[in-house]
């Protein structure tokens, strides 16, 4: 009998880990999270959140933490020889939209991240358990049992594996991670301290024998990210890293002293890895971000990628343990994201191969594989069997769903469509008077899962109660904003169903309401 029962154990505290036990616990699911680590690292590795990552962080509530404790991705200044010769913003003149309000990446460094989430899980009472090494895991058609070092044994009804690049889960699961890794490309990487350089922009030296790349880290007064083309000794081996290797690094292609770089830590030697798991499934347990999938750092796609599992995976899980949905439900999660990893590797791959081109040529920098790509992979699932139905000229059914400004008709204030989506629920967007009584009857019929909402729909009701209440809220798309994004035409009567992570389920007319109900009982979404 294990010594501890739980509904779903993660196992993995990074932000994968800790997006998925987040959205589970904001939906009443009994989570454990562990990590084998006997204390939360510092380490800042990934540098934050792209515009995609920023849209979930939102919902989580979390987003504004995350901006306070970032800062916008700064200009390259980009060096030959030691001198300054060309400096480069990939995200110049990029800016909000009605529809994307996050257009360009935050800079924050991992652990800063990591504790923001910790604090938004400690709201709901669960913590992290460190010192938890997961050794075991046996299962059968109804319950995980998960072995630990120290002997303890934990029982959960699913478990999914968030912890890196090397699984306990995925190894324990036997599956495996195919693809190559490339020993001629290799970086040493730290964080140390450095004085005399203007934090405003992020260096970097490219030489025909080498490189070293110092970008600020957010919130800290002198430390940087330090990246280097490693030394070699005598017989050609990489010299492991260490702050005297970095000082050695830093003097020979900046021409400055070494001595400006101290207090190195967090020291590693990355290597380019391409692998992927070929299923993110086994029974009852599952692999999510660096777990399922690694690919070249160019592009910063790792921990977003991990961070989107997580999102996708959150609502499905909540609702099979719920009793609301069958476990066909938990299908969907490797069908739309496995052909996501699969992209994220391919673009991963171009973007260093296009990085390595630029840097042989004086200039050249990582602003070749920085490119503006405000909703990156996995921004839809078209594929997917819960797209089931519908398209406008701008939208199908599977994509991301788009924002927009609006007014609330009850209270008179503004309201973004984001804000309306926030949360563990459905939406039911009606554009045009001749939804408001399909809105009013999914409201009342669904009103414990979807929230139905009234875009210039006329008469919605009680709309100072709202939904809670079984009707619908009436918004007023003053701008017109609402309409332009999801392509639909003055004057239309269509009804958009938003799944829980943010993405159109349907896309139908007035006309077609029983649609909304058919697609929360169709096959997948079905009862258990």
């Amino acid at each position: 009998m294990p010594s501890s029962l739980t509904t779903v154990l993660i196992v993995g505290s990074g932000p994968t880990g800790l997006t998925l036990a987040i959205d589970l616990a904001r939906r009443a699911v009994d989570v454990t999270i562990i990590d084998k680590a006997p204390q939360f690292p510092r380490s800042s590795r990934a540098k934050g959140p792209n515009a995609r990552s920023l849209e979930v962080l939102e919902d989580l509530g979390v987003v504004e933490e995350v901006l306070a404790a970032g800062a916008a991705p700064l200009p390259m200044r980009k060096y030959r020889g030691g001198v300054a010769i060309a400096e480069a913003d990939p995200f110049a003149g990029v800016r909000p939209t009605p529809d994307s309000p996050y257009t360009r990446p935050q800079m924050v460094a991992q652990w800063r991240l990591e504790e923001v989430l910790r604090d938004r899980l400690a709201t709901y009472g669960v913590r992290v358990a460190l010192g938890a090494e997961l050794v075991g895991l046996t299962q059968d058609g109804t319950s995980v049992t998960a072995t630990l070092a120290d002997g303890r044994e934990i029982g959960a009804r699913y478990v999914v594996g968030c912890d890196g690049g090397h699984s306990a889960v995925r190894k324990l699961l036997g599956l495996p991670f195919e693809g190559k890794t490339d020993e001629t490309q290799m970086m040493v990487c730290g964080d140390v301290e450095a004085e005399g350089l203007d934090r405003g922009v992020w260096h970097q030296w490219f030489d025909e024998d080498g490189a070293v790349m110092l970008c600020p880290i957010p919130g800290t007064r002198s430390g940087w990210w330090f990246q280097a083309g490693p030394e070699t000794d005598a017989s050609g081996s990489p010299v492991p890293p260490s702050l005297d290797s970095f000082q050695r690094l830093f003097a020979k292609h900046t021409g400055l002293p070494g001595t400006l770089l101290s207090q190195a830590a967090l020291l590693s030697t990355y290597r380019v890895n391409e692998r992927m798991v070929d299923r993110y499934r086994v029974g009852r347990v599952f692999l999510a971000g660096d777990a399922a999938h690694v690919h070249s750092i160019a592009g910063g796609l790792g921990m977003n990628t991990g961070i989107q599992d997580a999102y996708n995976l959150g609502w499905k899980l909540a609702r099979v343990v719920s009793g609301r949905a069958g476990p066909a439900l938990l299908d969907t999660y490797e069908e739309e994201r496995l052909p996501v990893a699969a992209d994220v590797l391919d673009l991963s791959a171009e973007r260093l191969r296009a990085t390595l081109e630029a840097i042989r040529k004086p200039g050249g920098g990582l602003d070749a594989a920085n490119a503006p790509m405000p909703h990156g992979p996995g921004s839809g699932y078209p594929w997917s069997s819960l797209a089931r139905l519908g398209a406008t000229p701008r939208l199908r059914a599977g994509d991301r769903a788009p924002d927009a400004p609006c007014r609330d008709l009850a209270t008179g204030t503004p309201l973004r469509l984001f804000e309306a989506f926030g949360g563990p629920h459905f939406t039911l967007l009606g554009f045009g008077a001749g939804t408001a009584r399909a809105l009013r009857e999914a409201s009342t019929a669904h009103e414990d899962e979807l929230r139905a909402y009234g875009v210039d729909a006329g008469d919605m009701g009680d709309g100072a109660h709202g939904a809670a209440a079984g009707v619908a809220h009436g918004l007023a798309d003053d701008g017109g904003h609402a309409r332009s994004a999801y392509g639909i035409a003055p004057g239309e009567d269509v009804l958009v169903l938003i799944r829980p992570d943010n993405h159109v389920g349907l896309i139908v007319p007035a006309g077609e309401p029983r649609a909304v109900g058919e697609y929360l009982g169709a096959a997948a979404l079905e009862r258990a």
